[in-house]
């Protein structure tokens, strides 16, 4: 008797990453947009609608990044050779501040495009002040599993006033959102509660934001401790260590990710393992606007659940799963030696710690039936993906976002051979370029 599946993932390579150091060659197979049976060898006695080829490639469960910035995709490469704080009051807030609602749907759509295609199947994601239901538009039509939320902001000398917000205005509009969206597209997309990071808000509207997470059981999401200027900055400002104000006035806990977190002294990293609060690595941002190196490997020895991310693309320039796994597995080695953080870590930071963070271990994360059919399937046939084995130290050391063959989103695939299903490239190309001279000039005569 033959059982009807929706789709088989045929061939591969097949790494569940419930465990590092495991994986076996054999099929997977999807039923209603879950993870029916993983199967040694080939699975027999199913009748599928659809199959997808993944001989000669590894299948992973979905990358999971903690902390990404869509809407700010229209400024990639135009906000180069800044520190964390002129890159921010000189390129980004003008830019965010010259965004209309369609400007934002296209900066959207190309950032969660670009996700999808490097294997990203579940994003953290950072929004600007306005028009955020575009953002989720975006993900529900694009097929991504997405955790978003407006940002906010009401202090900051430098900041344009189109973005500062009265403080009970912009909870309310964040109520509101996450009313709308929260468990929306079936559960693939989800709230978190955005303030910027300390010094863009102040006390009432950061603890308004924890009070309204709280009453709704939303995550926390926000920045921290990402530059020695900022955390100087707020140091003087509440006469506090960051982690040590954020714990103030509630932005810590479980519920909470904090990306960066790259000049923590060890008080507060044990202030961030006794609350539970995670922590988002970006190495490339990190790195391109000169912060530091976050102490990884003290803040998982410690106990901290750390999750990856790109960042945003004017800070990282490309929204690229691997790429941050393969920074995470080599630039520790500088700091604390070269067996400090390796391939499986990385790996399993971008997949079942990042759904640890996220609070979504019960669906995604790893390649365990039951969960949720999140899968990214990743060539390994390029020169630099051979010879060798072990499909972890292939992909994170040897393959690109360029590698990725297949991806599954609840059982849907969003890429196949490549090739996004839910876009239509060519239109998107031209609604990019007509976007980013549209804002460009507003930019510029502002």
């Amino acid at each position: 008797m033959h059982h009807d599946v929706d789709l088989i993932i045929r061939g591969g390579t097949i790494v569940p990453m419930e465990r590092d150091h495991h994986w076996f060659r054999g099929d997977l197979v999807v039923r209603d947009g879950r993870i029916l049976d993983v199967v040694e060898g080939a699975a027999t006695g199913f009748n599928a609608a659809a199959e997808l080829d993944a001989n000669g490639a590894a299948v992973f469960p979905g990358f999971i990044q903690c902390h990404v910035h869509v809407v700010q995709s229209l400024l990639r490469h135009q906000a180069d050779g800044l520190t964390l704080l002129d890159w921010l009051t000189k390129r980004t807030l003008p830019y965010e501040a010259s965004l209309d609602g369609d400007d934002v749907a296209t900066a959207a759509d190309l950032g969660i495009s670009e996700l999808l295609a490097g294997g990203t199947t579940t994003a953290l994601d950072f929004g600007t002040t306005h028009h955020h239901d575009r953002v989720f538009d975006s993900a529900e039509r694009l097929g991504i599993r997405m955790i978003s939320g407006r940002t906010h902001m009401d202090l900051g000398e430098d900041t344009p006033a189109v973005l500062m917000d009265k403080a009970e205005e912009s909870l309310a509009d964040a109520e509101s959102l996450g009313r709308r969206w929260h468990g929306a597209a079936g559960g693939r997309l989800g709230y978190a509660v955005a303030p910027r990071f300390a010094l863009s808000c102040s006390r009432p509207l950061l603890e308004g934001c924890a009070a309204l997470a709280r009453r709704h059981g939303w995550l926390l999401h926000s920045h921290a401790s990402e530059n020695t200027d900022e955390v100087e900055a707020v140091r003087r400002t509440t006469g506090m260590r960051n982690i040590d104000y954020l714990h103030a006035v509630g932005l810590t806990g479980s519920d909470v990710i904090l990306a960066h977190g790259v000049h923590l002294d060890p008080t507060e990293i044990e202030l961030l393992a006794q609350t539970g609060t995670r922590i988002c690595h970006c190495p490339g941002a990190n790195l391109k606007l000169g912060s530091g190196i976050a102490d990884v490997p003290r803040l998982r020895s410690s106990g901290v659940v750390v999750g990856l991310g790109a960042d945003g693309p004017p800070c990282n320039n490309r929204l690229s799963a691997i790429a941050e796994m393969s920074l995470a597995a080599t630039i520790h080695g500088i700091r604390s030696g070269p067996t400090a953080l390796g391939a499986w870590q990385a790996l399993s930071m971008a997949t079942r710690e990042g759904a640890r963070a996220l609070h979504l271990s019960d669906s995604v994360g790893t390649l365990t039936p039951g969960k949720a059919a999140d899968v990214a399937v990743v060539s390994l046939e390029e020169w630099s993906t051979i010879p060798g084995e072990d499909p972890a130290a292939r992909v994170v050391h040897g393959a690109t976002a360029r590698d990725i063959r297949h991806v599954v989103v609840d059982g849907r695939a969003v890429v196949r051979d490549h090739a996004l299903t839910r876009v239509d490239s060519s239109e998107l190309r031209t609604r990019i370029d007509e976007a980013w001279r549209a804002v460009r000039s507003r930019m510029t005569t502002s």
